[in-house]
């Protein structure tokens, strides 16, 4: 593991040696593929409602191919592949029920005891819900992965509110990775990085997962029946997809990204229609092979030029990501945003009505609603705060069904 001290192979808790020739980074990895978090990804809002396709990606889906993208990604530059793999499939490790609308609703739940944020409750799973290993004074340490992979995953590392500079467009709260009860650890697994600046590993996760997201998702999208490639041929579509982008996505003007896309998709391995055939289906993926290429390989040359040959890990470089391919990237992820998540607010709403009401009945019968893990973190609660916190920890380890079920078996009983 050139490039890597034995600080990033610390681990929160310490362990005794093992008897296996294994890395560090190997275990890790094993330790996250073993957990039940990832496999409840597998039941998890990506596009689509799980089990609404067998086509289409959930959570976990995505986040496998995340994985892949990332892997070789990283390892071009020089960083350990079993370290980016971890971090690319921790990434969504902390997001709750219908996936980002659901993350909003239990945001709102949680707003006495710090709010809620998917990037922080990654952290929270790996560092404490995910039961795996203790420390000596009998807390969870969740799965003890080492400092480095820990801080791979922290693509936000800092608490709600700071740093203000980097809130969103609109105005509102930005994304944050720690909750200010897991200080502790975050402090522990940022020991002497740069304050506010990510690491090369954490930066490939970041690409790699914007790459993975706007193809897959444009695949799942055209798949489904909700985009059509003659829409995006008509430079009005166009237009009000570069709009969502830029609300959304990226710093542009309207008129940079309506260029951008028309040059994308000026690209000859544009398919000219989708009709479910196996021809169809075999140009759709070469379609998506080629903008991964594309993407990464746009990735891997611009960090080359400014740092020339060698290994790249940890705090010894920053990833460049072309401006062009970038602005592509953000306008890839208008076009899901523009027809699937504009067209569908109707049940996302209901989503969002589902989440806020079985907080309620969970909160009111606890703490015998609980789950035994949340229970016991109830029970053992010094105030209503945590107690609270019990509470959406439980609600955010569901997936959508369990949640639907949980739901419907408590109003019942209420």
């Amino acid at each position: 593991m050139s490039g890597y001290s034995d600080s990033d192979r610390a681990r929160w808790a310490a362990e005794p040696p093992k008897r296996r020739d294994r890395t560090a980074f190997e275990r890790d990895r094993a330790r996250v593929l073993h957990s039940a978090a990832l496999r409840r990804l597998a039941a998890k809002t990506q596009v689509a409602d799980p089990g609404s396709d067998d086509f289409l990606r959930t959570r976990l889906t995505h986040s496998l191919e995340c994985a892949q993208v990332g892997r070789e990604l990283g390892k071009s530059l020089g960083c350990d592949p079993d370290l980016v793999e971890t971090a690319c499939l921790c990434h969504d490790i902390g997001h709750p029920p219908f996936g980002h609308n659901g993350e909003s609703a239990l945001d709102a739940v949680a707003q006495a005891c710090g709010g809620f944020e998917g990037n922080a409750q990654s952290l929270r799973i790996l560092t404490r819900l995910e039961p795996k290993s203790f420390g000596p004074e009998g807390r969870s340490v969740g799965l003890n992965l080492t400092r480095a992979s820990l801080d791979a995953v922290m693509k936000y590392p800092w608490r709600r509110g700071e740093p203000p500079s980097l809130g969103k467009r609109d105005g509102s709260g930005g994304p944050y990775g720690i909750y200010d009860d897991d200080a502790d650890v975050a402090a522990w697994v940022r020991e002497d990085a740069p304050e506010g600046r990510l690491c090369l590993e954490a930066q490939v996760m970041d690409w790699a997962d914007d790459v993975a997201y706007s193809v897959h998702d444009l695949e799942d999208a055209l798949v489904a029946g909700h985009v059509d490639f003659a829409l995006l041929g008509d430079p009005a579509e166009r237009r009000q997809v570069a709009k969502t982008a830029a609300k959304l996505y990226c710093d542009a003007d309207i008129a940079e990204l309506e260029e951008t896309f028309a040059r994308l998709l000026d690209e000859p391995y544009w398919p000219d229609r989708y009709d479910g055939t196996n021809r169809a289906l075999a140009a759709l993926k070469n379609l998506t092979s080629t903008l991964i290429g594309r993407f990464c390989l746009a990735a891997e040359d611009a960090t080359r030029q400014a740092y020339g040959p060698g290994a790249l890990t940890r705090y010894a470089a920053d990833l460049i990501v072309p401006r062009r391919q970038r602005l592509e990237c953000a306008l890839l992820k208008g076009v899901t945003a523009h027809y699937v998540w504009i067209s569908h607010e109707a049940s996302r709403a209901r989503q969002r009505e589902l989440i806020l009401e079985l907080a309620e009945l969970l909160a009111g019968g606890a703490p015998d609603t609980l789950d035994p893990p949340f229970r016991a973190a109830w029970e053992d609660a010094g105030d209503d705060v945590a107690r609270l916190r019990a509470v959406v920890d439980q609600i955010a380890s569901l997936t959508d069904t369990s949640a639907i079920a949980l739901y419907g078996r408590l109003r019942d009983a209420a």
